[in-house]
């Protein structure tokens, strides 16, 4: 071989092994793997399927160099020990409602839904616009979590009862599923509320052991099969007027990703927000119009008398968290009911002024 020669495979040869020494660990060594636990069964219509559908995003949006693998309820971890999973580091991620952490603090449970609350889109303008994100965050971060919206159901229905709600008084002792801030008022109209996943739900529905209760809309409780053991479905539902869905992350395991790695959590996140709150309302409308065509279900409306009292036990929520002992609680009520109030004070010439117009003229 001449000296040319020799020298140029030389150089070749110690570029490849270099490259092969170097390069392909290097790719190798930042592919991470995470695990991601719900509070769903697996492909549940609605949360369930935007679990997946968040699961699936990271991993195609980063390049597959953060693959999430999706674990459904029971799986790893019961659905509701998915927060101290995440927490304490068994996985790296979750999906769930915050609805459901109000033991670990009760200002968590304003980032899911309130009574007479913010709605879906009014929600996402707290986060973004009225300093809700921050706290959002310092709240979350004494648990050592990272959290994200993700979704949202929309407004959520007031449930499926066995016998029909006249007044007030037919609430008192009813045995009742609902969660959040929701049960804290059905509470103070003397219901007795229950907390239990969808399935315990409908099995409770079955045997008696419950009266009635509320899960999240037309979609999903129709999966669920809620209407084969009560007939009577009843709205407004004013103790959740919309439901956010939450990705919360390890905290360290999300501070030792790259930059464009924790973009790329936030980015899908953020982008399923629409698309999952969209998703509910369209197939929440498909649904109904099935319950009530083919399994005989009756659509009532919440008795005028029942929603008041519904709206001063909900008033009387708010302030026993104004006044609670925890200094950040009584910070995060602050700031969602400053933007609960600037906001509300210009939807009845805006959004809701424009829904009142088209229902008058098109009679929906």
């Amino acid at each position: 071989m001449k000296r040319r020669e020799f020298l140029t495979a030389g150089v070749a040869g110690a570029g490849a092994a270099a490259a092969a020494t170097f390069a392909t660990p290097a790719i190798a060594q930042d592919k991470r793997q995470w695990n991601m636990v719900t509070a769903w069964p697996k492909n549940l219509p609605g949360p369930g399927v935007a679990a997946q559908k968040l699961a699936d995003r990271i991993t195609i949006l980063s390049g597959g160099r953060l693959e999430v693998k999706l674990h459904a309820a029971g799986e790893l971890v019961p659905g509701r020990g998915v927060f101290d999973a995440v927490s304490e580091g068994t996985a790296e991620l979750y999906h769930a409602v915050p609805a459901y952490w109000g033991s670990k603090s009760k200002g968590i449970l304003l980032f899911g839904s309130q009574p007479f609350g913010l709605r879906a889109d009014e929600q996402v303008g707290w986060l973004t616009y009225g300093g809700g994100q921050e706290l959002y965050d310092e709240i979350y971060g004494q648990f050592g979590l990272k959290p994200f919206l993700c979704g949202n159901s929309g407004p959520q229905w007031a449930g499926w009862f066995r016998d029909e709600i006249k007044s007030a008084d037919d609430l008192k002792g009813l045995k009742f599923r609902t969660t959040g801030l929701a049960s804290e008022m059905c509470s103070k109209l003397g219901m007795a509320v229950q907390a239990m996943g969808g399935r315990d739900m409908f099995q409770a529905l079955q045997s008696g052991a419950l009266d009635a209760g509320e899960f999240i809309g037309p979609w999903t409780d129709s999966a669920l099969g809620f209407y084969q053991v009560a007939k009577n479905y009843y709205w407004p539902g004013v103790g959740e007027p919309s439901s956010a869905e939450e990705c919360a992350v390890n905290a360290k395991a999300f501070a030792d990703l790259p930059e464009d790695l924790q973009a790329v959590v936030k980015f899908a996140c953020d982008s399923l927000y629409n698309e999952v709150w969209t998703e509910y309302e369209t197939n929440h409308a498909k649904a109904l119009q099935k319950l009530v065509a083919e399994q005989d279900v009756k659509v009532r409306m919440l008795p005028e008398e029942v929603i008041d009292a519904m709206g001063k036990a909900g008033a009387e929520v708010i302030a026993d968290l104004r006044e609670s002992d925890d200094a950040l609680t009584r910070k995060v009520t602050e700031s969602f009911v400053a933007y609960r109030d600037l906001i509300g004070g210009y939807m009845p010439y805006a959004d809701n002024g424009q829904m009142n117009a088209r229902a008058k003229v098109l009679g929906f």
